[in-house]
């Protein structure tokens, strides 16, 4: 009997550390926080509440906005990449060059001839008891082992 392997499934699901929130999610908010504290420390208070407001947007957004199911700090990414590539169109060009008519012309197209083999339909207590061993994993032995 082969080895049976655990496949992971739900891999795209971030693991939860405090409720609904995800390890990224906990550290961008740390991160928040901790620039909001030294923040506070060091500006007056009316530039303080304008840095709070600014950082406390800036680490909402990326920490749990989702765009098209994908996290904001993806869909920024790829914006930006997008943005430094340029906003060339590509189009297909459907007419093919003179080389490729002529390959198409001087080939024969041919298309195969397949003829399916008809094979016998097992018996309705044949089929059971195939059936009956793949359900048990082969536990179940049938009198006719011939399969």
């Amino acid at each position: 009997m082969p080895d049976k392997f655990i496949v992971p499934q739900f891999i795209e699901n971030e693991d939860k550390i405090l409720g609904p929130i995800s390890v990224r999610q906990f550290l961008i908010c740390l991160v928040g926080v901790l620039l909001i504290f030294i923040s506070y420390k060091i500006l007056a208070t009316p530039y303080f509440i304008v840095v709070t407001i600014l950082v406390a947007g800036i680490g909402g957004t990326f920490g749990f906005l989702k765009v098209n199911g994908q996290a904001f700090h993806l869909f920024a990414l790829n914006a930006l990449i997008t943005a430094q590539r340029g906003f060339a169109p590509r189009v297909w060009d459907k007419n093919p060059s003179d080389d490729e008519l002529r390959l198409y012309l001087t080939k024969a197209i041919v298309a195969p001839v397949y003829v399916a083999e008809r094979k016998q339909r097992p018996e309705s207590t044949r089929l059971r008891d195939m059936s009956l061993v793949v359900n048990t994993g082969g536990v179940y032995k049938p009198e006719d082992t011939n399969f």
